[in-house]
């Protein structure tokens, strides 16, 4: 039985376990799901710029609007440029075109102007002014906060200018105080829309030609706390470089059709439910235990999935489903540390907490690896890269609650219960594989540089995809076209069947009411486009095409560049953290396997003719970080028996920790294959190329811990 400390820390998180799943049964009950515009529809609104704007104008738009949109909340939207004027946006979620409006409409055409005197300009104070050329605009701005007035009175909105703008705005300042206070050319005019918000005085302090010396300034127009911080929000989420006027508005159903969601929906249940069977047939007793622990994990990880108001889309939903197969690697890890303890101390309430305590290092480094790509993708990235970063995070945090408490207090629970009969537990043994793996002798790394060889023949052939193929990069990246058709009756489901069929499997679907079709498809000729209409004819029984336009991509150049300085800032980051916790060979040889898998999963589907969209990147990520933690588990047990065998050479240790993780890589493997597996084969296009793409990963994520991580950590510790 458990000794008293013991049961004080069984009772601490027991009462932990049920109020964190108290909490999110609550919240499970009680919110609604903010589907995404493939699962449920939303709004389309079309934007258009003015003729004499530039195309780099648009393109400035477009990023300003998208970030707006992040700020309000409004999450996983399509923006995507058509023509040279026009942006086009997609809002999951939104059925109510004047809310969409609101959020997208207002231009933000932030000016400072200098007051000239009376005029017909209201102020915010009562007055009327005039005013004068506009000196700096939104562009100068770096950001806005609201905070409450100093003078006790009211709210007030910090601005910080960027750039040249500090030194214009002390010129026009240093202007302003030469006239004499009362003089309405004292003030200085912030004009939002045309409209003055806020026109101060110049403090009479600032003496005249000197003006005010620093890179920001206040907007006091006594507001109320809810104006200002709708102010900072506009202001701070970037101003338009050009007016936009709405040219279109509607209300669309969803991309993707009740079968594919269905079946997408059975391919989930299907593979958790044999990941389910697995583990207990492979740990028995512990296996269930951990199969509660997931259902745990499952209900915590949505729960605040939905406290966030994250919007859910298929793809995003795929990955959480994948992210339960995951989380069984941590629990996977424990039950084999128990394994070992109980082969020497034949004692199973002790081998489970000392299974516990032994893990503990492997678990907390392979998430905390996660958690910094995690969160520097959120805090650097844009659009949808940076919800991958939001529910990354969310999976790992719930996946260490469900491994090291849930699944702990689970599991002591049940050891009085199985101390007469450990059999039961399924931790009474090594396995038969690792069994098998250690008592043959096998010594992996003696010639290191084979193993590098091999790897490097693999990467080329990868990479020859690139070049032989070339890879197929899916309309968000390229732009395509998009076309409207009107209809006496539209169902969705027969024109995606019919464009299948003539060969645009891949072409995006939305209805607009009972009789609009709107089909989004990547570059194609006339010819092409003529195809397309003839079958979207016959799926509808008649059609008749209301535009034809050319769009531009919806992960413009600016979201690609941020997701990729993002991505590196977290290699980087992770980088560093295993040269801390390990030693910076072992950090510099988890990098080169996450490299080396990146190229593999490219090239591969290069090979295979596959679509790289924005699907595709969110496998990537996945891929990413299952590979680190892959490499980070195998070091972990190298760090360990480095100090326990001082005399031995390091390819010896390297090649004896990888024989013993074997059996978690194996387990934890299988239960991940079981979920693609189950999605490959009955979910729909889209999401069969997401399972290929991460069976693909999660392969090369697995191999590569032997045939490159391993290899060039012994390398670069025999040049040492």
């Amino acid at each position: 039985m458990p000794r008293p400390p013991a049961r004080r820390e069984l009772l601490v998180r027991g009462l932990l376990s049920l109020g964190v799943l108290a909490a999110s049964a609550f919240v499970l009950l009680t919110s609604q799901p903010r589907l995404g515009l493939d699962l449920r529809g939303g709004t389309q609104i079309v934007l258009e710029t003015p003729s004499e704007a530039t195309s780099d104008n648009t393109d400035r738009a477009m990023e300003v609007l998208r970030r707006r949109v992040d700020e309000l909340g409004v999450a996983e939207p399509v923006l995507a440029r058509s023509g040279d004027h026009r942006i086009v946006v997609e809002l999951p979620g939104v059925q109510d075109p004047a809310e969409a409006i609101e959020v997208l409409g207002r231009t933000a055409q932030l000016a400072v102007q200098p007051v000239t005197g009376p005029g017909d300009k209201p102020t915010t104070d009562g007055d009327s002014v005039g005013l004068g050329p506009v000196v700096l605009t939104g562009e100068g701005v770096k950001g806005a906060q609201a905070a409450p007035n100093q003078a006790g009175v009211g709210w007030q909105v910090t601005v910080e200018f960027q750039g040249d703008a500090p030194a214009t705005w002390q010129r026009v300042t240093g202007e302003a105080a030469c006239a004499a206070p009362g003089d309405p050319r004292r003030r200085v005019a912030f004009v939002l829309d045309g409209r003055i918000v806020s026109a101060p005085q110049v403090d009479p302090s600032v003496p005249c030609r000197t003006g005010m010396i620093g890179t920001s300034t206040q907007i006091t127009g006594k507001f109320a706390k809810e104006e200002a911080e709708e102010l900072a929000l506009v202001i701070r989420s970037g101003a338009l470089p050009v007016p936009v006027e709405v040219v279109e508005q509607r209300t669309v159903g969803p991309t993707l059709g009740a079968e594919a969601i269905e079946a997408s929906s059975r391919a989930a249940i299907i593979g958790i439910a044999l990941t389910g069977l697995f583990l207990i047939f492979v740990y028995r007793v512990a296996g269930l235990i951990a199969v509660l622990a997931l259902a745990g994990y499952a209900a915590l990880a949505y729960a605040a999935l939905l406290a966030i108001g994250a919007t859910l889309t298929l793809p995003g939903l795929a990955g959480f489903v994948l992210a339960i197969g995951m989380a069984v690697d941590a629990n996977v890890l424990v039950f084999e540390r128990a394994r070992e303890e109980y082969a020497r101390r034949k004692r199973l309430s002790r081998s489970v907490e000392q299974g516990f305590r032994g893990a503990l290092s492997a678990v907390a480094d392979s998430n905390v690896t996660t958690l910094l790509a995690a969160g520097l993708l959120f805090w650097l990235a844009t659009g949808p890269v940076k919800g991958f970063g939001v529910t990354l995070s969310i999976g790992v945090l719930a996946s260490l609650f469900s491994a090291l408490v849930l699944s702990r207090v689970l599991l002591q629970l049940a050891v009085p219960l199985l101390d007469r009969r450990p059999k039961w537990s399924g931790l009474h043994d090594l396995g038969r594989v690792r069994t098998w793996l250690t008592g043959r002798g096998f010594r992996l790394f003696q010639r290191p540089r084979r193993w590098l060889l091999t790897a490097a023949v693999v990467l080329l052939v990868a990479l020859s995809g690139l070049f032989v193929r070339g890879l197929e990069l899916g309309v968000e990246f390229t732009g395509g076209r998009m076309i409207d058709y009107t209809a006496s009756s539209v169902d969705a489901g027969k024109v995606r069947a019919e464009l299948a069929a003539e060969g645009f499997a891949d072409a995006v679907v939305a209805t607009s009411g009972d009789t609009g079709v709107s089909v989004r498809t990547g570059p194609i000729d006339e010819a092409a486009s003529a195809r397309l209409g003839a079958a979207v004819d016959r799926a509808t029984g008649g059609a008749e095409q209301v535009s034809n336009e050319l769009i531009g991509p919806s992960l413009g150049s600016e979201l690609r560049r941020n997701a990729l300085i993002a991505l590196a800032i977290a290699v980087a980051a992770q980088l560093a953290y295993l040269a801390i916790r390990f030693d910076w060979r072992l950090g510099l040889a988890t990098v080169a396997a996450l490299v080396s898998d990146v190229v593999v999963l490219v090239g591969v589907f290069a090979w295979l003719g596959k679509t790289a969209d924005g699907v595709f990147l969110a496998a990537l990520l996945t891929v990413i970080g299952y590979s680190v933690n892959d490499s980070v588990v195998v070091f972990d047990r190298v760090r360990e028996l480095r100090r326990a065998r001082r005399g031995e050479p390091f390819g010896g240790v390297v090649s004896t920790a990888v024989l013993q993780t074997v059996p978690r890589t194996v387990n934890t493997g299988i239960g991940v294959l079981f979920v693609l597996a189950a999605l490959l084969v009955l979910g729909d296009g889209s999401l069969a190329d997401f399972a290929t793409a991460l069976l693909i990963g999660v392969v090369a994520g697995t191999v590569s811990t032997v045939l490159t991580a391993a290899p060039v950590a012994i390398t670069l510790e025999g040049r040492r």
